[in-house]
C-alpha cells in the first residue's frame, strides 16, 4: 500500500469515528481486524431528533452492518452500548441486523441499555455488562396521538410480542419472565418495569458475563478463532 492510500484509510477511518462511532482495531499479533461499533444516547428512526440530542441514526448503523458481513478483512464486530432506547421498530431492525450476521460479534454495556437497548444487547453472539451497567426494561410506549380502542391495545400487545420474542431467543431468559419483569409494578414509583443493574442481568439471564472491555476482547478473539478453525476444517 502506498502512502496516499494509507492516507486515504487513516483519513476515512478518522471520518467514520466522528461521524458513525465507527473504528477498526486491528491486532497484529492474532492477525484479527475487529470492527467497533457504538450505540450512544437514543436510536434515532424516522423522526429526526433536535441538535442538542446526542443520537445514533438507525441509518448509518444499518449499512456500516452490512460491510462488516462483506468485507472479508474484518473478522468480527464488538458493539459498545449506552442507550437509553428510543424508536422501536429502527432499534429492532439493528439487532435483527446484528444477529443475522455471521461474523462473530460480542456487546459490552457500559452505563446503560434501556428500553430497546435490551434486544440490541442480546442480538451479539455474547454479551458483557459493566458492574455498575444497568438495564431497564418495561413495556412499550409509543409518542403522539393515540386512539383509544381495543385495536390500539392489540397493536401494542404485538409491538410488545416481537421484542420480547426477539429477546428470549437470543438470551437466556424465558419470554413469560420478561412480560414479569416489563408489567413489575413495585420498583418504579410512576412507571411499571424493572432496572437491572450488573450482576442482575446475568442473574436473570439477559446478558452472559459481567466484564469490561479486556473481556470482551478476549472473547471476541476467542470467537474469531473458533471461526477460522472451523473454516480451515472446512476446507
Amino acid at each position: 500500500m502506498n502512502e496516499d492510500q494509507e492516507n486515504t484509510n487513516v483519513n476515512e477511518e478518522a471520518d467514520d469515528l466522528k461521524e458513525y462511532g465507527v473504528t477498526n482495531l486491528d491486532d497484529p499479533v492474532r492477525d484479527h481486524r475487529i470492527q467497533l461499533m457504538t450505540i450512544i444516547g437514543e436510536v434515532e428512526g424516522h423522526d429526526v431528533l433536535p441538535n442538542s440530542t446526542k443520537a445514533t441514526k438507525y441509518e448509518h448503523v444499518l449499512p456500516k452492518l452490512a460491510q462488516v458481513e462483506e468485507n472479508p478483512e474484518v473478522d468480527g464486530l464488538l458493539l459498545l452500548l449506552n442507550t437509553m432506547g428510543g424508536d422501536v421498530e429502527s432499534g429492532l431492525a439493528i439487532a435483527e441486523m446484528i444477529a443475522s450476521m455471521s461474523k462473530p460479534s460480542v456487546s459490552l454495556v457500559l452505563g446503560g441499555s434501556h428500553s430497546i437497548g435490551v434486544p440490541l444487547a442480546v442480538s451479539t453472539n455474547y454479551s458483557f455488562i459493566v458492574p455498575t451497567g444497568t438495564m431497564v426494561v418495561h413495556p412499550v410506549r409509543l409518542n403522539g396521538l393515540t386512539i383509544g380502542a381495543p385495536q390500539t391495545y392489540d397493536y401494542f400487545q404485538q409491538i410488545q410480542d416481537r421484542i420480547t420474542g426477539f429477546v428470549s431467543s437470543h438470551c437466556g431468559i424465558a419470554q413469560e419472565r420478561l412480560v414479569k419483569l416489563m408489567l413489575n409494578t413495585g420498583m418504579l414509583s410512576k412507571d411499571l418495569g424493572t432496572v437491572l443493574v450488573g450482576a442482575q442481568t446475568v442473574e436473570e439471564g439477559l446478558i452472559n458475563e459481567v466484564g469490561g472491555l479486556h473481556q470482551a476482547l478476549v472473547k471476541l478473539h476467542a470467537l474469531i478463532d473458533e471461526r477460522k478453525a472451523d473454516g480451515a476444517g472446512e476446507a
